[in-house]
């Protein structure tokens, strides 16, 4: 007996519509055939399509937490919503009939099963993936077009800033459009991203004097990019080995995409991991044209706080599984390290879960800072790197949130030390309105996730709440 429910069903869906499409297809009584194996771990069935023929759609739960899901239609979204139909039947109790798994069905199943052995047999000998060979030749192609990308980015951002913010008008801004196309020539992908950021922050009616100062922000940061990429990749042409730098995020920023077994080879990787989300949103970035989905997640041995990022492109969203809040302990076998500093970013393939207890709750309470000061410190000189991430995280132990005469929310910690709370910009929700709704008790010997942004233009860090621990409730102000 597959032991499944109906929330289980919609974390596998790519996306809502795909959720209320196979619900729509149970309702409408759209399947002609329902069955399960006779040894329980395969549904399938025979479903009426929108053409002549019908879709046979299956799920396989030799592995119970880890489906494979397949189906005859032409969907490109997995599982489509035939499969997700059919699980929604499953656990709307409707009638199964035990048979045989079809031949079709039954061979895929036998193929991929061989090549579970076949893994499982390399990992007992100790065989590990090989990282792929290097071509020396074309890196060195490759790097030699990236320094020649540079000195173009560099001549245009030299060019904006001796022309002055305050000159820029719309022939400048497609001008710088058009570098933003020319950057992928050059296989800048970081620099496309940054440049685009600039023209649509140049392109925005908002007040003038907050997109010059963000405008200010980012040419600094592109400015940054161009030195320390030039000076990163003239090292990498001296050096014989050609090697990856696993020490900082200048890879990523110029284009590099992080394989496993790379992240596995620099030691990157810690085994019998346990992970708790302790906040989670999705947002639009229109300067990557990508929907991001990005959760902060503590590690148990560690009581570091981390990143896991989805990237979803605009033109292949719907074919993507939209990630969502995750409300239990994930315990992870093999969890992989990006470089970075603070809140680097994490990778991981598999996981199993069990469920939050209290003594989960009590020990991150127990991680948190105590002290605003030291902590401010240690955000402040993250931030001194143009390139680190510009919204750390951190987990504080509160003392008293209060409010100031000029109605702000104010947090205090039991050295007296306080932080005016602020929205950041980097978030288009404000969690600010929702403290009114807590409790006196709530908010007081409190812990606090909070991300923060450093003001250009007052040179003070704002800070904004992400989630609430108190006793035995974790609250999140984003979910």
């Amino acid at each position: 007996m597959i032991d499944i429910t109906e929330v289980f069903i919609d974390t596998l869906a790519p996306n809502s519509a795909a959720i209320k499409n196979g619900q729509g297809l149970v309702k409408k009584k759209r399947f002609v055939q329902l069955n399960q194996s006779e040894d329980g771990v395969v549904l399938f069935g025979e479903c009426g399509g929108s053409g002549s023929s019908n879709y046979f759609p299956s799920a396989d739960f030799v592995v119970s937490d880890k489906p494979v899901m397949r189906c005859t239609c032409p969907s490109r979204q997995i599982p489509c919503k035939h499969v997700l139909g059919l699980l929604y039947a499953y656990v709307g109790k409707e009638t199964f009939v035990s048979a045989m798994i079809p031949e079709e069905l039954a061979a895929k199943r036998e193929k991929m099963s061989k090549r579970e052995e076949r893994k499982s047999e390399l990992v007992a000998e100790g065989a590990t993936p090989k990282p792929k060979k290097v071509n020396k030749s074309a890196l060195k192609k490759k790097i030699g077009a990236q320094l020649e990308g540079l000195a173009v980015l560099e001549k245009l951002t030299l060019s904006l800033i001796r022309a002055g913010l305050g000159t820029l008008d719309t022939k400048r801004v497609k001008e710088i459009q058009e570098h933003v196309k020319m950057m992928g020539n050059f296989y800048l992908t970081g620099a496309q991203i940054e440049l685009r950021r600039l023209a649509l922050l140049l392109s925005s009616p908002d007040n003038r004097e907050k997109t010059y100062t963000l405008a200010i922000e980012q040419l600094t940061r592109i400015h940054a990019f161009i030195k320390k990429g030039r000076a990163h990749l003239t090292m990498k042409l001296e050096d014989t080995d050609m090697a990856l730098n696993y020490d900082s995020t200048i890879e990523e920023w110029l284009g590099h995409a992080w394989q496993l077994t790379e992240l596995k080879e620099f030691g990157l990787m810690s085994q019998d991991a346990e992970l708790i989300q302790l906040s989670f949103v999705s947002y639009d970035d229109a300067a990557r044209q990508e929907y991001v989905d990005l959760g902060f997640w503590i590690e148990k041995s560690t009581g570091d706080i981390h990143r896991t990022l989805q990237y979803r492109p605009y033109k292949a969203a719907k074919y993507i599984h939209e990630e969502d809040s995750f409300t239990e302990v994930a315990v992870i076998p093999s969890l992989y390290y990006y470089p970075g500093d603070r809140n680097r970013r994490v990778r991981f393939e598999n996981m199993s879960t069990r469920p939050l207890s209290n003594q989960d709750l009590e020990w991150i309470a127990a991680t948190a800072s105590r002290s605003f000061s030291e902590s401010f410190k240690q955000i402040k000189n993250q931030l001194k790197n143009p390139l680190a991430d510009k919204n750390p995280v951190l987990l504080l132990h509160v003392n008293k949130i209060s409010k100031s005469q000029q109605d702000q929310f104010v947090i205090t910690d039991v050295a007296g030390q306080h932080l005016v709370l602020d929205q950041v910009a980097a978030l288009d929700q404000d969690t600010l309105p929702l403290l009114q709704y807590f409790a006196s008790d709530q908010l007081s010997d409190t812990t606090m996730l909070l991300m923060f942004e450093h003001q250009l233009d007052t040179g003070r860090l704002k800070a904004q709440p992400l989630t609430l621990i108190k006793g035995k409730e974790m609250i999140r102000l984003l979910y």
